[in-house]
């Protein structure tokens, strides 16, 4: 009976959504990949914010029922009837009267297993399309047969680009790449290298006076332009890739490259995504706990690697099971082990696959003293408190149902502040 009950609410708002875009006609922008699209959207609602009325989804609102209450701009009611009827009849306003609606929306698109995406542009037909990254094991893979099934789901959202939409997409992808190239669309490459319309170089981090790192500092060339870009208080690929993406969608609807920059500098980092947060006894924490896939835990150990640690300061991965990865869990979960033995000095895993990580790190030489094993997230706080000293830096990572924020709060400076700062903060997350 729940289901059903669902199952005739979520139909209705999708009917709404429908109804909402026929009638306001909003310009839409959709974000989709396999990394990086929360971030990515984010730093597009930035850019675009600073000439546009523009909405976004919220969180990581990118599911068949996420996308229509972004679009009616109402919340998740969780397991509240009352609110889902709520949102029903605040639906029902848009459609009846006339309302102050955005000129634009900027929709998140996932997938979690075949047929999502294609199932939503059956109704859902963008004006720009953005394409951030594959990997090689791709997030939700697990209900996948393969890589090239989750690439041909994503290609359904540019399939369903309106006529004269544009695509944009991470050049430095072979997959965004082959996608480009089979379309004759309106396209802007961003990437690293000269194949690419935007090229991000002079990558470097940047530390305040007494040597904590602050953020991230690189410059964008287009053209014949050359512009600096500052990202504050996040680490990580994700933040240059987001920004280019960000730029080339501004530079297609006449956005001044150095107004992007501006808007960029003033940016709300999202959280839990390499979010930097000042940790007890003075003490980095570098928040990477909304989710984990094999590509973003590569590029958080990487990002943990490049930072200059204080003489004598020990760098520390909490590490989480990653989660939807079928049959490649055990080798993508040892291969971060590998590589932790070359990032960090101290190893934490949580959880009974990261114990594979653990696996890892000592074939990779890391000494077994300097690795502890949970099974869940209970004690570990407590553990990172005792191994932690000052000016240490600290990555926590791991897939959503790890709930390593818990990890987070616990060695923060400022817990009471956990619900502006955390991912994952609202009572119906807290009593999962």
């Amino acid at each position: 009976m729940k289901q059903l009950i669902k199952k005739i609410i979520f139909n209705i708002l999708k009917l709404e959504a429908i109804l909402v875009i026929k009638k306001y006609k909003p310009q839409i922008i959709a974000v989709t990949g396999s990394v990086g699209k929360t971030s990515t959207k984010d730093a597009i609602f930035a850019v675009m914010a600073s000439t546009f009325s523009v909405r976004k989804s919220e969180k990581s609102f990118n599911s068949d029922i996420g996308i229509p209450l972004t679009i009616l701009g109402c919340p998740n009611a969780w397991y509240n009837l009352f609110l889902w009827i709520k949102n029903i009849f605040s639906g029902l306003e848009l459609i009846i009267f006339s309302c102050n609606y955005p000129k634009w929306l900027i929709l998140e698109v996932g997938a979690d297993r075949p047929n999502d995406i294609k199932a939503i542009t059956k109704w859902l037909k963008p004006h720009i399309v953005v394409i951030t990254a594959f990997a090689k094991v791709p997030t939700h893979i697990e209900f996948f047969k393969d890589k090239d099934e989750v690439v041909k789901e994503k290609k359904y959202l540019a399939d369903a680009l309106k006529k004269d939409g544009i695509l944009i997409v991470n050049g430095d992808d072979e997959d965004c790449m082959k996608i480009k190239e089979s379309f004759k669309n309106i396209s802007y490459i961003y990437g690293t290298d000269d194949k690419s319309d935007l090229i991000a170089t002079e990558i470097n981090n940047y530390y305040s006076e007494d040597g904590t790192i602050e953020g991230i500092t690189f410059k964008i060339e287009y053209q014949e332009n050359i512009v600096p870009i500052v990202i504050k208080g996040s680490l990580g690929a994700k933040n240059i890739y987001s920004s280019l993406a960000a730029i080339a969608v501004g530079l297609s609807q006449k956005i001044n490259i150095v107004k992007s920059a501006e808007a960029l500098l003033q940016m709300k980092v999202s959280r839990g995504r390499m979010r930097i947060l000042d940790g007890i006894k003075q003490t980095t924490i570098i928040d990477d706990t909304y989710n984990s896939s094999p590509i973003a835990i590569a590029s958080a150990l990487h990002s943990l690697k490049d930072i200059k640690p204080k003489k004598g300061c020990k760098k520390i991965a909490v590490l989480g099971d990653m989660m939807e990865l079928g049959k490649h869990s055990v080798e993508e979960h040892y291969k971060a082990g590998k590589l932790c033995a070359e990032t960090c000095d101290l190893l934490i895993t949580v959880g009974l696959r990261a114990r594979k990580i653990a696996e890892g790190a000592l074939d990779g030489l890391m000494e077994d003293r300097r690795i502890f094993q949970f099974d869940d997230c209970e004690g570990v706080g407590k553990a990172c408190k005792e191994l932690m000293n000052i000016n240490d830096t600290v990555l926590i990572k791991g897939s959503q149902s790890m709930r390593m924020e818990r990890v987070v709060s616990e060695v923060m400076l400022e817990p009471e502040n956990a619900i502006d700062l955390l991912v994952r903060q609202e009572e119906e997350w807290k009593n999962k």
